[in-house]
């Protein structure tokens, strides 16, 4: 009875010692909680994009505490070989964090997020001068610079897609688009993408200065029309119709974005509205960043392809910026000064901070002249711009699976090309 009762307190205190998270972990565990501390820091002290970032990094966090995988997100089954059979659909004894991102895997939380946006966005500047849609157009240029660039450096064309949609500088459009193309990749580029968005005032002013004249940043616009309401109602309707039709890939993150607009323009649904922009935004907000953050394991964290990755995300968002300057010095040639070149940066997706940057350097030279209505205009087009080049990519390459094709979609003209 005594040797029975030793050998049950042996066995119980060798599980309890198994478990233990210092005897499952290994090196890549404690790099990356290291790299979730620096996140952490750059969210709480630096306030780089904290609302996500912070979720982010905790979410990171926790799923490489040694041991705490198998709580948070569940167990693996194993093959007759006794190989552990890894993927979303074959966890078992599911955990918190499995359920937290049921979400990202169906593709919800992002087109939620966008709810939220657009019962914040006005826009009325975009309607009132409506040729800034061509500034949001060609900020989308280093989307696809960065898609050839990423097949040249050994990406598949999918994976190459979803790193390009960094340049779009939208964070909910690069975890959709990545979550449907290229799962894998889903922490690093959405961790590129949010931490490039909060280094806008660092990327994007000297790029301002080194692509426009002095007496092209002092240039002062026309006030911008009144729109009225019906215009404003019509909108969100029309273009949810138009791209829906052309382009129903991009109808998820589109069409969400367009009905909290309409919420917030009806003025008859003010309820709606606020929950939108405040307790739903945040709660999904929370949900995403930690479900995002859970998937940041180090064996695919730490790698090459990682600085690739934000290597890539950089020049990419820098080439859309020169982008949206570059149609917009057009622009100002073409109507003979009527157009402050300076708002062209403000066609990246960045809402409202890139038109903060472009109203900041133009008062630089002139405290009296006030872009940030104007910038709005290529700003919210950028929103719209992202959403549509987000559907493109999914259209041309949400058949292929590291870069084979398992259907037969209309990316075989390009790639061909490519």
């Amino acid at each position: 009875m005594q040797q029975s009762l030793l050998i049950n307190f042996g066995e119980i205190f060798g599980n309890l010692y198994e478990s233990m998270g210092f005897v499952q972990g290994d090196w890549q565990n404690y790099v990356m909680l290291l790299i979730s501390f620096v996140l952490m820091y750059l969210a709480i002290v630096k306030k780089f994009e904290p609302m996500l970032l912070l979720p982010i990094a905790f979410g990171m966090f926790l799923i490489n505490i040694p041991g705490a995988e198998g709580v948070l997100w569940g167990t693996y089954p194993k093959d007759e070989s006794g190989n552990v059979l890894t993927g979303y659909d074959s966890v078992q004894n599911r955990g918190l964090l499995w359920y937290l991102y049921f979400g990202v895997d169906k593709v919800i939380y992002p087109p939620l997020i966008f709810l939220g946006i657009g019962a914040m966005t006005d826009f009325g500047p975009l309607i009132a001068n409506p040729k800034s849609m061509l500034i949001g157009a060609g900020a989308q240029l280093g989307i696809f610079v960065a898609f050839i660039l990423a097949i040249l450096l050994g990406f598949s064309v999918a994976a190459a897609a979803a790193i390009a949609i960094i340049g779009g500088a939208d964070g909910p459009t690069a975890i959709m688009t990545t979550s449907i193309l290229a799962e894998k990749y889903i922490p690093t580029i959405a961790i590129a993408a949010y931490s490039y968005m909060a280094l806008i005032p660092i990327i994007q002013k000297p790029l301002m200065k080194l692509l426009t004249t002095k007496k092209e940043r002092a240039i002062r616009m026309k006030p911008l029309r009144q729109v009225s309401k019906l215009e404003k109602i019509l909108f969100p309707l029309i273009v949810t119709l138009v791209v829906g039709i052309i382009l129903p890939q991009s109808i998820a993150l589109l069409g969400m974005l367009m009905l909290g607009n309409l919420f917030k323009e009806s003025g008859v649904v003010d309820r709606l509205s606020t929950q939108a922009q405040n307790g739903l935004m945040n709660t999904i907000t929370i949900f995403l960043g930690i479900a995002v953050g859970c998937k940041a394991k180090g064996e695919i964290f730490l790698s090459l392809d990682t600085l690739k990755i934000i290597a890539l995300g950089l020049f990419a968002f820098v080439v859309g910026t020169v982008g949206g300057l570059l149609v917009a010095k057009i622009m100002c040639k073409v109507t003979k000064g009527q157009i402050n070149p300076l708002i062209g940066s403000a066609g990246v997706s960045a809402v409202p901070m890139a038109a903060r940057i472009s109203e900041d350097v133009g008062r630089e030279y002139d405290p009296q002249n006030h872009l940030l209505m104007h910038a709005m205009g290529p700003n919210v087009a950028g929103v719209i711009g992202s959403a549509i080049a987000a559907g493109i990519l999914i259209a041309c390459f949400g058949g292929y699976v590291d870069g084979t094709a398992i259907v037969e979609p209309a990316a075989s003209a390009i790639t061909g090309i490519l």
